[in-house]
């Protein structure tokens, strides 16, 4: 196999080798012709990737169509044969497939052709032996090629010679097993009938054993039998498959089937093929009966097992009405449910979900033959175990039902729930139900309750499932029968109500009709979301819920002929009728109260049916519910009377809360919904008492202790059906059992152990005592002496005493579990009030009596976030916070009139910050935090006059806004006086306590909304910098300010001459911090210097982002030379811990404040000087170097000595614009923007000048020693520029023309116009490039090989970069005697108009005046303006 793969391979090299020989190398198969890319279209087919293959197939087939003759074609067709053998088993189907597409393509290349080629290339007969099945899979690949490509069954010759040469291979069935045959069948398959009458006695033998040996002759046989009966009768006779003698061989050949697609999971065709002969012979009863049933079933083979399940899905579309009773209630369909039953395991295969999509197809197949669909899906419906059918109660095929066969299915399940035919069932039980030795399971009462159950659950899926096409009368129905069974019982029949004409075979248990109420009311909570959705689909627009409501008036009336099952008290048949006259006039309401009635009627509506599953409660609730709506709907017209006639009546909003906490504890979701709604419309109504209410079910200490005053009921139904579900998996799943039932003893011992007391003990010492006394005298010997009596008498009593024991310990146990799911049940009743609050925070937003909820959710957070350890307390918290955080302190509308509650609010504020100074977790004071900030901005937006001065205020604030962009905040409503005390305690506690709750994001908040307080709490931020503090709190202090500072809004807050003085109070402190600082050795340390470092860069940011620069300057400067004499000092600290870890940072940190002040930061130097590379050569850095690849610094070149490099850096830089540099096409653009980078951070201007000059001395570069001033002028050597003194001017005795760099190709007149342009903006004499200069004058600057002057932009920015570094490049034409009178400027006359080398220790202070306006300058800004327009021509 691999010297098949590597043949392709070797070729194309062997010829490469060949070439470098010398003589031209024979080409026999024309591969040097071919392309890189045509070769690469073979390693792509044979990819495991399909989109590859297939792409790469198209391209093939693309680039062939435009050379049909070529060589390309022979080397294509004989590449693809070649790797039909090769050794990997996913690349043969692609070359297949791939040469079943080019011969699809080009239908002038013969098959027989082809198929020679892939018998001489893969011959059977020379092949060796260990490639003998790569071999036998390219032949048979090869003939499936040819298939495919849609020409082989045209081709008689070639179809002869495939039909041989598959024949051939079914010989090696180790190898092939029955692929050849399968591919024989397929083929022969599609071809004519007259080419099948030629083939068929050459594949088919003329014995019936040959037949019947395996699925594939059979299949061939079939085929036969279809297509060309009369040809296969002359060969071989009189066939009958189905005799007594045959059935046993059919058998064994599914059987074979059966395995062969085992992994498959699909139906053999062979199969499918018998049923479709069976029901031609009209023998299908036989066939299904004997082969299917009584062979394929008795074999106790799952994949068989599955077959059969298989051929009953595919048989449904094929049978008649009477053939489908034969199949679905046979054992077939029994051993099909008694599978859904015990396949419960994950790891098991379940056939269940492929049986669906079987029954999915045949419904929508015949939606015009109601009566076939009907009878499959009653069929299904019938199969049960014990009563329960395998089906579950979702069955979502009855989607596809049409409208007449679901109302049909309907009208069974009704019936079948009336009088249950269990006869008509198919019934099984399971071997472990079959163990059972329980008579009560295998009663008849207890299947016609599983059934009936199920039946129940049955009809209100098929309403609640929205994809059911289904009727109103059918919906109306069912709502009817649920109501009808749950509630009533007839005592009469009569036309006017036909569910008094249903008779019940087996009388209606209480759980059957408790299992009918709840399905009721989980039907009902469907209707009313439905007719929410959609209330123009109901007849007359009325709620499902009134029309029940109709329905129950009428069942009432008809009190002959109906009977409650709980008759109606006198006092409850009047709130009955009481309620009936409030729902008319609830109609009658104007369209203004519409919304409101609704959501009235809805409750009273829902209340009122439940007086039929709880009368006492219900009647109550009802009279209060009418009394509140009467008085919420005529409050304004009887508010006075109402009050005067009974003054200590409560208020309505009152009464109506509590009946709605009351409808919250029952376990519905239905009164979940109607409450949240009704309180929607009434919480504008709300008052404090009322809230009260609210407020006590949520607060945890007065809901423990007042756990009397509501009832928390639980669901029995779901009790119920736990129960079902236990004693059915009791039955199926005893093993598992069996283990949870040990581990729950192992529980129960541990639990003994634990609640053994000391009376117990006691007890037991005192029983074991008896025994003694009555065995006899005391001695050694008391186990020997003690009698059978003494003995039986000791066992009694020890008996009695470790019973009570036990039953003690029970009881302990059982009040345990009632006190945790007494409580379970109050947190889900919490979680449901809390839906209260929510509508109450997200309706009336600005109502005040949300600021009462404040500290409540408060309490809840706090206790929840300490106790979350279960699942509802979770929810609980998520929910509350939620609450919190969205709905309240994120809203955008909040209250707008407190009120006298002024007061009030800032002592709460005062109180909210305190208790988040004093929470144990951060992250509940955030909570507390949070809350504060909210009732500040509640405060703010209060005004002291009333809302309409509030209004004008908003007005004007945002009129002058734009107008007065300085000074103070617009005057609010609250009091600063008050406020600022409490936050700078908070303040002060934070940066003093070691474990503060408190966070920087808190105070970062709070000063981003109200910079007016941050303005205030200021100095204590300032305060805290320096001193006795620990370094961590000084680090947190700088931290805030650093946050701070930048804010707009805080600027705005202050006048010019209050920001400069905190600008340098905040220096001050920083500075006499850095001064103090010594080795950090902890990390609060390491923290501290670099928090200070980084507030000195944010002064310094701040400082220079001033719009208008103030006047005075001596103060600034002054501090801004002491700051640097004190970073200078730390200095060398920095530079020996740079290396060490996390202090990278700290350094960039210092580096940049030092750079602000004037100090350019030193390169560091890893390598000699005589390493760096020369000035012809432009330097490249090495930081990313290319792997595999020699570095620019390794590589042989012409090195000159220093002389040299400065006599070349002395003559005229004129090259040609088209000369490359050396370094490269790929690092050209690098080159270009790297050494103008270097000539301005050593802040030199790329100048020339005959002899080398003295550096100038710029403030960043102090040049004190010459030393160091020769390593400077090296440096500026190797980039390609000579400094010029600024003392002295450059002397020429003969212009020379203006040097042209590598990168500005001066060439058309447009370009040197705009290169004079240029050079008259830098201050330098344009000089013509095509005419000399007639004067002696001094020449012009020269641009440097790698700095293209092309652009004003880039001018300018490099002459901001030049000020940067402390020099700004002069024209050569100015006299010395100026830069003379410059230096002899005093300190006070330093404006920063051309600053230059001074002075080393007045560095600082020129090279801030320089940085103009950055460092509060006036005016120098405004003068360069002016100077560069003056120089424009």
């Amino acid at each position: 196999m691999a010297e098949m793969e590597s043949r392709d391979v070797a070729e194309p090299m062997s010829l490469g080798v060949a070439t470098k020989s010398g003589a031209r190398p024979a080409d026999p198969h024309g591969l040097l012709k071919h392309s890189r890319e045509f070769l690469d279209f073979f390693w792509d087919i044979a990819k495991p990737q399909q989109e590859t293959r297939l792409e790469a197939t198209e391209k093939l087939l693309e680039y062939l169509r435009t050379r049909p003759q070529g060589s390309e074609m022979k080397y294509a067709l004989k590449r693809l044969i070649t790797g039909l053998g090769v050794g990997r088993e996913t690349a043969r189907p692609c070359y297949s497939l791939a040469l079943a597409q080019l011969l699809q393509s080009f239908e002038d290349i013969p098959l027989c052709s082809i198929l020679q080629q892939i018998q001489e290339k893969h011959d059977l007969q020379k092949v060796k032996k260990t490639m003998m099945r790569p071999a036998l899979f390219a032949n048979l690949f090869g003939v499936l090629a040819l298939f495919q490509s849609g020409r082989l069954v045209k081709d008689s010759e070639a179809l002869m010679k495939s039909v041989k040469l598959l024949q051939t291979l079914a010989q090696y069935y180790n190898h092939l097993q029955e692929q050849p045959q399968q591919a024989l069948v397929d083929i022969l398959s599609e071809v004519p009938e007259a080419t099948l009458q030629e083939v068929l006695p050459k594949v088919l033998k003329a014995d019936l054993n040959s037949v019947l040996g395996s699925p594939e002759h059979l299949q061939l046989f079939l085929l036969a039998q279809q297509k060309v009966p009369t040809e296969l009768e002359k060969l071989m006779g009189s066939v009958n498959l189905f005799s007594d003698e045959n059935i046993p061989r059919l058998v064994t050949v599914l059987k074979m089937a059966a395995a062969s697609v085992k992994k498959e999971r699909r139906l053999p065709t062979v199969a499918l093929d018998l049923l479709h002969l069976a029901l031609q012979e009209d023998k299908f009863p036989r066939f299904w009966k004997e082969v299917v049933e009584q062979g394929l079933l008795k074999k106790h083979f799952w994949p068989a097992s599955y077959l059969c399940f298989r051929l009953l899905g595919a048989a449904l579309p094929l049978l008649s009405k009477e053939q489908l009773q034969l199949v679905m209630r046979g054992d077939l369909i029994r051993q099909y449910g008694e599978h859904l039953v015990t396949a419960k395991f994950p790891n098991q295969f379940k056939f269940a979900p492929e049986m669906n999509e079987y029954v999915g197809a045949f419904l929508e197949g015949c939606r015009d033959d109601p009566e076939r669909q009907l009878a499959v899906v009653v069929a299904f419906t019938s199969i049960t175990n014990q009563g329960l059918p395998v089906v579950p109660t979702f069955w979502r095929v009855v989607q596809s039902l049409s409208a007449p066969a679901l109302k049909g299915y309907v009208a069974w399940l009704r019936d079948m729930f009336l009088q249950p035919d269990l006869e008509s069932l198919v019934d099984f039980s399971t071997n472990n139900q079959k163990k059972a030795q329980d008579a009560s399971l295998h009663g008849p009462e207890r299947a016609v309750f599983r059934l009936r159950k199920w039946i129940i659950l049955r009809l209100v899926s098929i309403v609640d499932n929205v994809h059911v096409e289904k009727e109103e009368a059918l919906i109306e129905e069912v709502a009817r029968f649920c109501f009808f069974h749950a509630f009533f019982e007839t005592k009469k029949p009569t036309p006017q109500i036909p569910e008094t004409e249903q008779r019940f075979s087996f009388p209606l248990e209480s759980r059957a009709r408790e299992v009918v109420s709840g399905a009721f009311f989980s039907l009902l909570q469907t209707l009313s979301t439905q007719f929410r959705q959609a209330p123009e689909q109901t007849r007359d627009g009325q709620p499902w819920t009134y029309r029940l409501v109709q329905f129950a008036d009428m069942l009432l009336n008809h009190s002959r002929n109906v009977a409650a099952l709980t008759p109606f008290t006198p006092p409850q048949r009047q709130a009955w009728d009481r309620m009936l006259q409030t729902l008319k006039e609830l109609e009658a309401r104007s369209s203004e109260a519409k919304a409101k009635a609704a959501a009235f009627q809805h409750l009273i509506l829902l209340v009122g049916i439940h007086l039929f599953k709880s009368p006492a409660e219900s009647c109550d609730l009802l009279g209060d519910i009418q009394t509140c709506i009467k008085k919420s709907l005529g409050e304004k017209t009887r508010r006075t009377r109402s009050k005067a006639v009974n003054p200590q009546e409560p208020p309505w909003v009152e009464v109506l809360v509590e009946i709605l906490l009351a409808l919250l504890a029952q376990p519905s979701h239905l009164m979940r919904q109607v409450a949240r709604s009704v309180f929607s419309h009434i919480c504008s109504h709300l008052t404090p008492r009322a809230l009260q209410l609210i407020l006590d079910v949520l607060n945890p200490e007065k809901s423990q202790d007042e756990d009397d005053n509501v009832v928390v009921m639980d669901d029995s139904e779901k009790q119920l059906e736990n129960v079902e579900d236990k004693s059915e998996d009791s039955e199926d799943n005893k093993n598992s059992e069996d283990e949870e039932y040990s581990d729950e003893e192992e529980s129960d011992e541990e639990d003994r152990d634990g609640d053994v007391d000391q009376g117990f003990r006691e007890q037991l010492m005192a029983v074991l005592q008896a025994g003694k006394a009555l065995g006899g005298v005391d001695s050694e010997d008391d186990d020997e002496e003690l009698g059978d009596e003494a003995m039986m008498a000791l066992d009694q009593n020890l008996a009695s005493l470790f019973a009570e024991q036990k039953l003690r310990i029970q009881a302990r146990k059982d009040e345990k579990n009632k006190l945790q799911k007494e409580k379970m049940l109050r947190r889900d009743f919490q979680i449901r009030v809390l839906d209260l609050i929510e509508v109450l925070v997200t309706k009336q937003p600005e109502n005040p009596l949300v600021l009462e909820l404040l500290e409540p959710l408060l309490n809840i957070i706090r206790r929840s976030m300490r106790t979350s350890s279960t699942k509802q307390e979770q929810d609980l918290l998520h929910k509350t916070a939620r609450i919190f955080t969205h709905h309240l302190c994120r809203s955008r509308h909040y209250c707008h009139d407190v009120g006298n509650y002024m007061e009030t609010l800032y002592s709460q504020v005062e109180r909210l910050v305190q208790q988040a100074g004093h929470q144990a977790d951060s992250s509940i004071s955030l909570y507390y935090f949070n809350a504060s900030l909210y009732l500040l901005r509640v405060l703010k937006g209060n005004s002291a006059h009333g809302s309409v001065h509030k209004t004008q205020r908003k007005e004007e604030a945002g009129l002058d806004a734009s107008t007065k962009p300085r000074g103070p905040e617009a005057p609010s409503s609250f009091d600063l006086s008050l406020v600022t005390p409490v936050y700078s305690s908070a303040l002060s506690s934070f940066l003093t306590k070691r474990n503060s709750p408190l966070t920087v994001p808190m105070f970062l908040s709070l000063f981003s909304r109200h910079p007016a307080l941050c303005k205030s709490l200021l100095p204590v931020m300032v305060q805290h910098v320096t001193g006795q503090t620990r370094p961590r709190h000084q680090a947190q202090a700088c931290l805030l300010l650093q946050k701070t500072l930048p804010t707009r809004e805080l600027r705005l807050c202050f006048e010019d001459p209050e920001w400069e003085q905190l600008i340098g109070q905040i220096l001050a402190k920083v500075t006499e911090n850095l001064r103090t600082l010594g080795e950090a050795q902890t990390k609060s340390e390491q923290q501290r210097e670099l928090s200070s470092v980084e507030l000195l860069n944010v002064l310094f940011r701040t400082v220079h982002q001033e719009p208008q620069p103030s006047a005075p300057l001596q103060n600034l400067t002054t501090d801004l030379t002491a700051v640097r004499g004190v970073l200078q000092s730390r200095q060398a600290r920095l530079q020996q811990g740079e290396r060490a870890t996390g202090s990278g940072r700290l350094h960039n940190l210092y580096w940049q404040a030092m750079k602000t002040l004037g100090v350019q930061r030193p390169k560091s130097e890893k390598k000699d000087v005589k390493e760096v590379p020369s000035a012809t050569q432009s330097p490249v850095s090495m930081k990313r170097k290319k792997k595999g690849f020699l570095p620019e610094t390794k590589k042989r070149k012409k090195r000159k000595s220093e002389g040299t490099m400065q006599q070349d850096a002395t003559k005229p830089a004129v090259t040609s614009g088209n000369q490359p540099p050396s370094t490269g096409r790929k690092r050209r653009n690098r080159v270009k923007a790297k050494v103008p980078a270097q000539s301005q951070v050593n802040g030199t201007p790329a100048t020339k000048s005959l002899a080398p000059d003295p550096p100038a001395t710029s403030p960043s570069t102090p040049a004190k020693t010459p030393k160091l001033q020769k390593k400077n002028r090296k440096l500026s050597q190797v980039n390609g520029a000579t400094p010029v003194s600024p003392t002295e001017p450059a002397k020429s005795p003969a212009p020379d023309p203006p040097a042209t760099s590598l990168s500005t190709h001066a060439k058309t007149p447009k370009l040197q116009k705009k290169k004079r342009k240029l050079s008259q903006v830098n201050g330098a004499t344009p000089v013509s490039p095509m005419e000399p200069a007639k004067s002696p004058a001094p020449d012009p600057p020269a641009t440097s090989p790698s700095t293209p002057a092309k652009t004003p932009k880039l001018q300018k920015k490099k002459r901001k970069l030049s000020q940067v570094n402390g020099a700004t490049p002069v024209p050569l034409t100015e006299p010395a005697n100026i830069k003379e009178h410059q230096k002899a400027l005093p300190k006070e006359c330093v404006s920063g108009k051309s600053p230059q080398s001074m002075l080393p220790r007045k560095k600082a202070r020129v090279s801030l005046a320089s940085r103009s306006p950055s460092l509060l300058q006036s005016g120098a800004k405004k003068k360069k303006v002016q100077l560069r327009k003056g120089r424009k021509p």
